[in-house]
């Protein structure tokens, strides 16, 4: 009985070390599959992301070759423009060619005519300045005042009156003591018929308001058709001569933020000039 079981626990042993054998056989062969299977991922992989790419290269490269094909066509169209315009502007060149002749043969008359106006302006410029110096010293001689400046600028006579010598604050009424001055500049201003007389009105940027003023505006035109009344009335000056104009307080000499600048800016100017109307005689003159 003894051998019995001693032979049955002999053959189960047996038998379990076999087993264990096998075991271990099909383990290890798992294992190398396993990482056989990994590495077949891990290929496979590789392989979808070549194919990505080189999918993405052809894609890249069919996108160029569309570009080029559409460039190449705007370029044909760009050519032909071209042409068209070359043709174009061979028309054009001759036909402008045609026209040159007619307009040069008009140039030498053209010069001839500006060459006349210039030479008059000239002649006449040369005259209207030593009228405006002559103007200058009579008045120089006549008007001893801090209040009145006299200028010449080219062939134009400027006298600049301080408002403070010809009205009171606000007013646009011409004192007696300004009429004094006036009948200076008139009799200056009579002695030359040819002359023409602009009396400007200027005022500083204080605000005013009154029954006879709304405004800068109205003071200005106001105060310079005083003067050309005075001018006119007092003194028998021709009104075809006589020119009144308000410029309000937009025209300063010095800035209105101090009071000696304001009391700068309200000024009455006289501004005697040459007639434009000969000027403008020579301009309608039709060239030969």
């Amino acid at each position: 009985m003894k051998k019995t079981i001693l032979f049955i626990a002999v053959a189960v042993l047996m038998s379990s070390c076999k087993s264990n054998k096998e075991y271990a056989a099909l383990q290890s062969r798992l294992t190398s599959s396993q990482q056989e299977l990994v590495d077949v991922k891990a290929n496979l992989q590789k392989c979808l992301i070549e194919k990505n790419a080189g999918t993405s290269n052809v894609s890249g490269l069919e996108g160029k070759v569309e570009l080029l094909e559409n460039q190449i066509k705007d370029l044909k169209i760009d050519k032909a423009q071209s042409l068209k315009q070359v043709e174009n502007l061979t028309v054009l060149t001759q036909s402008a060619s045609d026209n040159i002749k007619e307009v040069v043969s008009q140039l030498s008359e053209k010069d001839k005519y500006i060459n006349g106006i210039r030479s008059a302006m000239t002649k006449k410029d040369s005259i209207n300045l030593a009228v405006a110096f002559h103007l200058k010293k009579e008045l120089d001689a006549g008007i001893q005042d801090q209040d009145i400046q006299i200028d010449v600028e080219k062939t134009v006579v400027y006298i600049s009156i301080a408002d403070k010598l010809l009205f009171r604050s606000g007013s646009s009424t011409v004192s007696e003591k300004a009429k004094a001055v006036l009948g200076k500049v008139a009799k200056v201003v009579a002695s030359r018929p040819e002359m023409e007389v602009q009396v400007e009105g200027y005022t500083d940027n204080v605000p005013i308001s009154s029954a006879n003023a709304k405004d800068n505006w109205d003071l200005s035109v106001n105060r310079a058709t005083s003067v050309v009344r005075v001018l006119q009335n007092d003194f028998s000056i021709d009104p075809k001569r006589l020119i009144a104009a308000g410029r309000s307080e937009y025209v300063p000499l010095e800035s209105n933020d101090t009071v000696e600048g304001r009391a700068t800016n309200r000024r009455t100017r006289i501004v005697i000039l040459p007639k434009l109307e000969e000027f403008f005689d020579i301009l309608e003159q039709k060239p030969e």
